[in-house]
């Protein structure tokens, strides 16, 4: 099966190691605005390994697909540099701050166009939102099969067998493709990519479709954006501590005596 045809979904989000100092949020704009540098989002790297392991067992073709309002075709060469084979960037300022069911959607547009596929492979969840809601939905509008939370992929005759982490056991679960799998960090991370070899994929001329949202027949309003409805911080928890001074219980507990009294 030489022409199995792959397409991992990844996601490009500000660093999630960026430290905590670098978030903030602008409650005019009602966004949370991260000053960290983009990267791809790690479960998805994930789903590129677990892909790259399958090409090197019986051959495919993998497409990794990107969607955003400002993409950076820097960050997303990795997956070329990696060993992927196309990428594809769908790029629109509509697209900012899409929801999960948004996000599915645009990408299932995506997906048609480009045509036929056997296995789409997404991270579990995004590391900025954490939602892990994509998969499913994107599947579901897809009408296929999905499996989620996969820790070991293979295919076989027409199948996907993936090994999927439930609480405190493996579980194997297999279905026919197409198919969607949500990858795990279990998978293990992307291989490592050389500078060099970075730096010399910034230069090369790689497989690569740039899409904008007029191009994907969407419906407008269709596509709604996560907004901040309130900011709720938690309540000031101090408290005021008297340090009650004596030379004895009985002039501790006197000291203590008078204190209360002062404050009914």
């Amino acid at each position: 099966m030489s022409d199995l045809k792959i397409i991992v979904c990844a996601k490009q989000i500000p660093d999630p190691e960026a430290p905590f100092s670098s978030v903030t949020v602008d409650t005019e704009k009602k966004k949370v605005e991260v000053d960290a540098p983009d990267v791809i989002n790690p479960f998805d790297e994930n789903a590129l390994e677990a892909a790259l392991r399958i090409k090197e067992t019986m051959g495919c073709h993998i497409t990794v697909v990107s969607l955003g309002a400002s993409l950076s075709d820097t960050v997303l060469r990795k997956a070329i540099a990696a060993g992927a084979n196309e990428l594809v960037l769908i790029e629109d300022p509509v697209f900012e701050e899409l929801d999960s069911n948004s996000t599915a959607y645009a990408l299932s547009k995506a997906i048609e166009q480009l045509g036929d596929f056997d296995l789409i492979l997404t991270g579990r969840q995004a590391g900025d939102w954490d939602a892990g809601q994509v998969g499913s939905v994107l599947a579901e509008i897809l009408n296929i099969p999905c499996i989620t939370m996969a820790c070991g992929i293979k295919v076989e005759d027409g199948h996907v067998i993936v090994d999927k982490t439930i609480p405190g056991a493996i579980e194997v679960v297999k279905a026919r493709m197409p198919a969607l799998v949500t990858v795990s960090n279990e998978v293990g991370e992307l291989r490592y990519v050389s500078r060099s070899k970075l730096l010399a994929m910034l230069r090369k001329r790689i497989p690569m479709k740039k899409w904008k949202a007029d191009q994907l027949n969407l419906a407008p309003d269709l596509l709604s954006q996560v907004g901040l409805l309130e900011l709720l911080t938690p309540p000031d928890m101090r408290r005021d501590c008297v340090l009650i001074e004596g030379s004895s219980p009985e002039e501790k507990a006197a000291e203590l005596a008078k204190i209360i009294k002062s404050l009914i």
